[in-house]
């Protein structure tokens, strides 16, 4: 599992960073949350193919989280991508994303569906699911997790040791299911032990509320917007996003093992220590996101 951080600004971009977007890869499914504007270059300089996209996740429609994706989408038909293009988002997801390329003369095909999302499991594959939690944010907005599913991991001593043959019997046994052998009963705790599936959590764009905490619960990296320090919580309440010390909290109170932070406001450009000293003070395991900034778990 693999974040690529594309872009890490409030809501215009920097000379060091570019609007919010994220890569994330796990095995054959590479996805993006998000795509602000220049997100295509910011993925030529990572060295991602633009037609590995599997799916997209919008947190919102605001501009600086979706000013990317025109571009994105004319890249992908002008290379013939062969898949069917997955994009979710928050209600109206479907009218804006008409609208958008509307606005400009698209030229090729490409095949997208787009779902509108609130609080349920919007993906569930055999080896991770996806899941979204509305936001609070003045506008409709979602926040995204995504957690690989439970696995047994077999102990080939054991194994070798129980003359278990190769073959559907030990497939079974990775099930979760017991399995009769030599006229035993031979039980998966017997052979295997389970591990438990990583985590990921996106929050982004949001003022405090409940579906954080319950979004990033037992998270193994919890990435949070902090855009503003305590000092100006009524101007994050105003704005409707987090100060520092909630961000903290979301991370603390869901029991995150780490916390990234990114989307600091501009006010604290060079001096964006402020904010991520203000997060250690509650949340020691925290991390300040920039650009390129790779994490593997």
């Amino acid at each position: 599992m693999e974040i690529i951080f594309l872009g890490t600004s409030e809501a215009t971009p920097t000379a060091e960073k570019n609007q919010t977007s994220i890569y994330l890869k796990y095995g054959s499914e590479k996805i993006l949350i998000d795509v602000g504007e220049n997100t295509q270059r910011q993925m030529k300089i990572a060295k991602i193919n633009p037609c590995s996209i599997t799916r997209i996740l919008i947190t919102h429609w605001h501009g600086d989280h979706i000013l990317g994706l025109p571009g994105l989408l004319q890249t992908l038909a002008l290379n013939n991508y062969s898949q069917t293009l997955k994009i979710y988002g928050p209600r109206g997801s479907k009218k804006h994303l008409d609208i958008l390329l509307k606005a400009f003369i698209f030229e090729g095909k490409l095949k997208v569906e787009i779902y509108e999302v609130g609080n349920k499991i919007i993906v569930n594959e055999k080896d991770f699911f996806i899941e979204s939690r509305e936001m609070s944010h003045g506008t409709p907005c979602i926040a995204y997790s995504f957690t690989e599913k439970d696995k047994r991991k077999i102990d080939l001593d054991k194994i070798k040791k129980l003359q278990i043959p190769n073959g559907p019997l030990i497939g079974q046994l990775q099930q979760g299911k017991s399995i009769r052998l030599k006229g035993k009963t031979i039980k998966p705790n017997l052979v295997s032990t389970n591990v438990k599936g990583r985590k990921i959590s996106v929050i982004l764009d949001t003022e405090i509320n409940e579906n954080c905490y319950k979004l990033a619960k037992d998270s193994n990296l919890l990435i949070c917007e902090a855009t503003f320090s305590k000092d100006l919580k009524d101007r994050a309440k105003e704005r409707k996003h987090l100060t520092a010390d909630q961000t903290a909290m979301i991370a603390k109170k869901s029991k995150s093992k780490k916390l990234m932070i990114l989307h600091i406001s501009q006010r604290y450009n060079k001096k964006e220590e402020i904010i991520l000293n203000e997060v250690k003070k509650i949340f020691p395991n925290s991390e300040l996101a920039r650009d390129f900034m790779k994490i593997e778990l």
